[in-house]
């Protein structure tokens, strides 16, 4: 095994205290003060994020938009010059490979995938190429910064000319920021407003100074991936690995939303049709707890005492302060306001279907 990597900003992680961990291949800040203090304040005020560890995939040539097409589920071809799009890219059997976000700019593609999928994205694509492509993986020269909550717009304010209000959500920009001139977003995976901002890895700790000193008045910290973590799972936002994988279909997930069928072909598409017409066995649902109890992936989703599904998130929410959930359940279990059982260490514990997200009061326009 090779020694993880360290982002721009890992000496920075050391002098505020953080917690270091090594996930998927980078010494990465899981909490500095503290989970639920940390996901408390992006929910009310603003933080700043390393995420870094993203992984950046550019895509250009005169056949890159017919490439993307094929490789991913969602509309490509409906995108303006620097609007983003969130997708999926499935096998050839339906099962997903990730889940992504795509940047149509002027002159090329930006493709925005997970950590811990780098190398297998960048293989599976790479075995896909077909006419004029050109494929790079750029995950090593991009730092990547994530200014998220509700006074986000105002601490950007300070630190760009850019008319921020005419960048809607899920939209992008080049300008200058900090006086650098960089990409950035209104996107973000915590369900408040924010923007991601993308530049080289040199500019890193010059930009981190000036946004926390830009967002000082409104009280920004720093945090980690643990409240990211939670923040996402209040939106039911997806995570790889636990409420997606290799073994589910974007359909059973819910994202049916990002799988264009009409788009004309793409991998996967065939027993995504299958399945849409023959009907789903299972659902991935959101589950909210009766007591203080929270569950975990993997523990048992119950009903009768009978075993109907597994989840694949959990935690205890900062937000709503209840045990929530998303987990797989067998079809005819999944309307809402169902009663299920969460088996936790060997206890029943009631929990009910809810419509997500669980968070109601987000910000992101």
């Amino acid at each position: 095994m090779s020694e993880p990597k360290k982002t721009p900003f890992y000496q920075i992680h050391l002098e505020n205290k953080a917690k270091i961990v090594e996930f998927a291949g980078y010494w990465m800040p899981i909490q500095f003060k503290g989970i639920m203090e940390e996901h408390r304040k992006v929910r009310s005020s603003v933080g700043l994020f390393d995420i870094t560890h993203m992984g950046e995939f550019e895509v250009k040539g005169k056949d890159a938009l017919a490439f993307l097409q094929k490789m991913t589920t969602n509309d490509v071809s409906k995108l303006f010059d620097y609007q983003v799009q969130y997708s999926c890219m499935c096998y050839e059997n339906g099962g997903i490979v990730d889940d992504l976000l795509v940047y149509r700019l002027p002159d090329r593609f930006l493709l925005v995938v997970n950590a811990s999928n780098i190398e297998k994205d960048f293989n599976w694509l790479k075995g896909h190429l077909f006419g004029d492509v050109k494929l790079e993986n750029l995950s090593d020269q991009i730092a990547l910064l994530a200014i998220q909550g509700p006074v986000a717009e105002k601490v950007m304010a300070k630190l760009t000319d850019v008319d921020l209000k005419k960048i809607k959500y899920y939209w992008a920009a080049k300008g200058k920021v900090v006086g650098k001139e960089i990409l950035f977003s209104r996107t973000g995976y915590t369900g408040e407003d924010g923007f991601e901002l993308y530049m080289p890895n040199e500019y890193g700790e010059h930009f981190w100074g000036a946004i926390m000193q830009a967002g000082k008045e409104f009280g920004i910290e720093p945090i980690g991936l643990g409240a990211r973590d939670s923040l996402r799972l209040e939106m039911k936002y997806m995570l790889y690995g636990n409420d997606i994988d290799q073994t589910t279909n974007p359909l059973e997930a819910g994202l049916g939303w990002i799988v264009k069928l009409d788009k004309g072909d793409f991998v996967g598409k065939e027993p995504t049709l299958k399945l849409q017409k023959e009907g789903l066995k299972r659902k991935l649902v959101a589950f909210e707890l009766s007591d203080k109890a929270f569950p975990r992936q993997h523990y048992q989703i119950e009903k009768n005492a009978k075993k109907i599904g597994e989840v694949t998130s959990g935690t205890f929410s900062p937000s709503l302060e209840k045990g929530i959930g998303l987990g797989y359940v067998d079809i005819q279990y999944s309307e809402i306001r169902a009663e299920l059982d969460i088996n936790i260490r060997g206890k029943d514990h009631k929990a009910e279907i809810i419509k997500p997200p669980f968070y109601k009061k987000f910000t992101h326009k």
